[in-house]
């Protein structure tokens, strides 16, 4: 791998690793660049700010979380792996990054801008590559909506985590059981898709 791969992957780790720890309002290009042993001149060259580096590395760290998506053979197999190891990830630091980052959205556009693309990239949701993988295998049509399913199931998690209550295999057999699996194999019509 190039030195300049090695080095935007260890800037990206480093800020990712920093939201975590100290959240967005703390972190600073210098924090980030001691992290990563890098100049800020190398930071700056790659990432006009601190919005734009913050992306970077969400859609990194997602990028990542999405291609490590365990192929078990089978679309329910899948939606569970996919979701423990989604919620194996919602520890204090998370909930510490998206707390910090949803305040910030509120006060800096240029960061709500970014955080939006981010989201928004349906690439980066957890579903699509088990929705074409379901496809392929001929478990879902073409038409399955990964979007919605990844909204559904992120709406359903938080709530629980919200209230307290446990977020445990018992709890993603049943939300894969009784509500993905069918939203998955039921048609919408094309103008509710996404909603």
């Amino acid at each position: 791998m190039a030195r300049g791969a090695d080095r935007e992957r260890a800037i990206l780790s480093a800020a990712y690793d920093l939201l975590g720890e100290i959240g967005y309002g703390a972190l600073t290009m210098d924090a980030v660049a001691a992290r990563a042993q890098a100049s800020k001149a190398t930071i700056y060259r790659r990432w006009q700010g601190k919005p734009a580096l913050v992306k970077a590395a969400l859609d990194a760290h997602d990028a990542e979380y999405v291609a490590e998506i365990a192929d078990t053979g089978t679309l329910r197999g899948d939606l569970i792996a996919s979701l423990t190891a989604l919620c194996a990830q919602v520890d204090e630091r998370y909930v510490t990054m998206i707390t910090g980052l949803m305040h910030a959205m509120r006060v800096d556009p240029e960061l709500a801008l970014a955080l939006k693309s981010h989201v928004a990239d349906e690439d980066l949701g957890p579903f699509r590559i088990v929705v074409r993988r379901a496809v392929a295998r001929g478990e879902l049509a073409e038409d399955a909506d990964s979007v919605l399913a990844h909204q559904v199931s992120e709406g359903q998690i938080m709530r629980r985590m919200f209230l307290g209550e446990p977020v445990d295999a018992a709890f993603l057999a049943g939300l894969v059981d009784g509500l993905l699996i069918p939203l998955l194999t039921r048609s919408f019509p094309e103008e509710d898709r996404g909603r």
